[in-house]
């Protein structure tokens, strides 16, 4: 039976299924639903539990020898089956399908895998677990999904954010689950009230110690060269490369451009922010200050830079890509000049 993630509590609460498949390339959904299942397991007396890590010495006769036995220690059990290539392999295969044919009494499989593509979904193998059992495949949640999915998590944690908040979290993450995750959990730590806004967001994020590329924009946006240079220095100290830096830059200086052409600084409210999803006071204050301080043809020579760093970091034109990314911040923050290209 194949089930979607969003589906897969209401299965565990009907009743546990002898055999779970879980697979996918998105961790924390990943081991997520695998928790799920032990719980609800560990719950019903599944107090025993085996793991096997698959790889390519495997011997898969394991499998067999622990459908075979009978528990030594419980009177339920787990069988931990991790499968990270998602491909079983001839003796796999078999072995799969042997258990499918008669799962062992008084117990939970428990597959978890990489991605299956649409072959290996096609499969002997995978067709009989997933008639056997239960078959959930994990996807990434796409860009467009991720604020959503966002507010449904920090709800699940007793907090009540508005749009921005879930929207502020979705731009810092770029679509790291488990940072998101994180944030959240951070988020309702820090405001046991459970209402959430854009500035309480913010705020979080500036207590935390570590240095991003968020921080950095904002501090060049605002005129801030010397917490500009602060910044590039703890992001180099840290280890960061300027290739991950330059992707977030270039959407910024591309917005830039657009919000300099549209409104410029004079006629920015809360729709155009909004639109061109711009959250929290102090992103807001620093979008401002940056528009009074450059005008559109500028702001067109800053990616004009940006795509010249991108080719220094390709290697494609000599010169030190870290100095160049400082002198493009320094060029937005206005501390030093804009040279057109």
């Amino acid at each position: 039976m194949k089930l979607s993630v969003d589906r897969l509590a209401g299965q565990l609460a009907a009743g546990l299924a002898p055999i779970y498949l879980i697979s996918g390339d998105e961790p924390l959904q990943l081991g997520e639903c695998a928790d799920a299942v032990r719980a609800v397991a560990r719950e019903q007396g599944y107090t025993e539990r085996e793991v096997f890590d698959v790889d390519a010495k495997f011997d898969w006769a394991a499998l067999d020898a622990a459908a075979a036995s009978l528990s030594l220690f419980a009177d339920r059990r787990i069988l931990d089956l991790r499968l990270p290539s998602g491909k079983p392999g001839t003796q796999g295969a078999d072995a799969l399908k042997r258990y499918a044919a008669r799962p062992a009494e008084d117990t939970v499989l428990l597959i978890q895998s990489g991605r299956l593509d649409g072959s290996a979904q096609k499969s002997k193998w995978f067709t009989e677990l997933d008639r056997a059992g239960v078959a959930v495949n994990v996807y990434p949640v796409e860009p467009a999904q991720l604020p959503a999915w966002i507010e449904r998590r920090m709800r699940s944690r007793g907090l009540r954010p508005d749009r921005s908040a879930a929207e502020l979290v979705a731009q810092r993450v770029e679509g790291n689950l488990l940072a998101a995750a994180q944030e959240i959990e951070k988020l309702a730590l820090l405001n046991p009230g459970g209402q959430l806004d854009a500035d309480a967001v913010e705020a979080s994020v500036a207590d935390s110690a570590r240095f991003d590329v968020f921080t950095l924009l904002e501090a060049a946006l605002a005129g801030d060269a010397g917490r500009t240079l602060r910044i590039i220095a703890g992001l180099r100290q840290e280890g960061s490369h300027p290739m991950n830096l330059l992707g977030a830059t270039v959407y910024e200086l591309r917005r830039m451009s657009l919000l300099s052409k549209e409104a410029g600084a004079r006629n920015l409210n809360d729709g155009v922010f909004n639109r061109h999803r711009i959250f929290g006071k102090s992103r807001r204050a620093a979008v401002i200050q940056a528009l009074r301080r450059h005008g559109p043809r500028t702001w067109l020579d800053l990616l004009s830079r940006a795509a010249q760093l991108d080719r220094m970091i390709r290697g494609q034109v000599p010169g030190d890509p870290w100095q160049s990314l400082q002198d493009l911040m320094l060029a937005i923050s206005g501390a030093i000049p804009v040279v057109p290209r």
